[in-house]
């Protein structure tokens, strides 16, 4: 006979779906492209740390915000074709992401909330809610699985669980549209705005937000919102069990019962 400590441990690697292929592939495509910009964009940034508001800046006008790094001459050259070359990468992977979730129904499905989530009240709940669960998760006690009550109030918990794991809640969702809709449109542009190849056919890309030194600038707020939400996105997966949600996002699947993670 098959004894009660297998059907539980089978119960528990029954996979759960999480994540579509078009989510999973172009994931890790957009986080090696974010990670190459990044890079080379701190070469370039360290060729001229200054940043201005308007048209032209330079070492003999004033600045808007020096930044407190060393200035380097030289590696600015080196960097700009790879910086290209992973912005390019970003560009047709989030077009691809856009037009696959449009023809999936990703984005209705997974990222629209419903407008009864649309309330503060709501939503700070749910960000209360997401913590509350951590700290249970974490407080739990490994022989409570010993006992038979301990055991089924574990079971409705990871069941619990299991739904909240296969499902965006209402800060995710607002957040990604804000990050997928918002912020890196923002970075298109404001890259674009700083091409004088660019500006020269579409002048309107530079002037619109005040110049090509203030296209630049714009460039470095969205970089810092990006960082921003990398560590918040990087935080929360560690609350939701990082192991499980980085299997999640390679698999596919994320495992049912709490301590599989």
């Amino acid at each position: 006979m098959i004894s009660e400590a297998r059907i539980e441990a089978a119960i528990e690697t029954i996979p759960v779906p999480r994540h579509i292929a078009l989510v999973r592939v172009t994931h890790w495509i957009i986080v090696l492209s974010v990670v190459g910009l990044l890079v080379s964009g701190i070469g370039i940034l360290v060729g001229h740390p200054r940043l201005y508001w308007g048209e032209t800046g330079s070492l003999a006008t004033p600045s808007l915000i020096d930044l407190p790094i060393p200035m380097v001459i030289g590696p600015s050259v080196w960097y700009r074709p790879y910086h290209f070359f992973f912005a390019w990468i970003l560009v047709l992977t989030g077009l691809t992401y856009m037009a696959g979730s449009f023809i999936t129904k990703h984005f209705r499905k997974d990222l629209l909330p419903a407008k009864a989530d649309l309330r503060w009240n709501r939503m700070v709940a749910v960000a209360l809610e997401h913590l509350a669960a951590k700290r249970k998760r974490d407080s739990a006690q490994p022989q409570d699985w010993k006992r038979p009550d301990g055991r089924e109030a574990q079971a409705r918990k990871d069941a619990a669980s299991t739904d909240a794991a296969s499902t965006y809640n209402v800060v995710q969702r607002l957040t990604y549209l804000a990050v997928v809709f918002g912020l890196f449109p923002a970075f298109l542009w404001t890259g674009l705005g700083m091409s004088f190849g660019m500006t020269s056919v579409f002048p309107i890309l530079a002037t619109a937000l005040g110049g090509h030194q203030s296209a630049r600038t714009l460039h470095f707020v969205c970089v810092v919102l990006l960082l921003f939400f990398v560590m918040v996105h990087i935080l929360m997966i560690y609350l939701a069990g990082f192991w499980r949600s980085v299997r999640a996002m390679i698999t596919g699947y994320v495992p049912q019962g709490g301590r599989a993670r």
